[in-house]
């Protein structure tokens, strides 16, 4: 076994033990991928996108909100929560400037031909898009080649967008 296999092994295995914890310690973000799903949204059992967190929210220099359940607006079939009023109506006036790309599904996992979960702390404006990102390896792979890897998640989402991520 070469010491770049060995390595890379590694690093599967630590990210995935820290996927296994993170799913422990924050069990909303657990729930929310549907491996069955065939619905172009990322979203909870409840509708809910972004896990909750404040779409107008990642466009702020303090970066991403938990929204508040009480303060929500529905557009394209998704629940967006937001933590204050003022960014509720700003999502109601442009909701398009807003949403994340690929249904809200991890940026890089797109580009690797996967429908992936997304952890909503890991996140990029690109060109005034919202990308996300499954973990922060992904995120740092995606980040490498921002340019070609859009590129690549442009062409697959169109094929990957109806399809369930288990079948992928």
């Amino acid at each position: 076994m070469s010491n770049q296999f060995r390595a890379s092994r590694r690093n599967f295995v630590a990210a995935s033990a820290l996927m296994t914890i993170a799913s422990f310690a924050l069990p909303e973000l657990a729930l929310a991928y549907d491996e069955n799903s065939t619905s172009a949204l990322n979203v909870d059992a409840n509708g809910i996108a972004l896990k909750g967190y404040d779409p107008v929210s990642y466009f702020s220099p303090s970066g991403p909100a938990a929204g508040k359940a009480e303060i929500s607006a529905k557009h394209g079939g998704a629940t967006y929560q937001f933590a204050n009023l003022q960014n509720r109506d700003t999502f109601a006036a442009n909701p398009a400037k807003y949403i994340p790309a690929y249904g809200g599904f991890c940026a890089m996992g797109v580009a690797l031909e996967q429908k992936l979960d997304v952890n909503p702390q890991l996140w990029r404006v690109v060109d005034g898009k919202l990308y996300l990102n499954v973990h922060k390896e992904a995120q740092t792979r995606w980040l490498e080649d921002v340019k070609g890897n859009l590129a690549k998640s442009d062409k697959n989402w169109l094929r990957l967008k109806d399809k369930a991520p288990k079948t992928l």
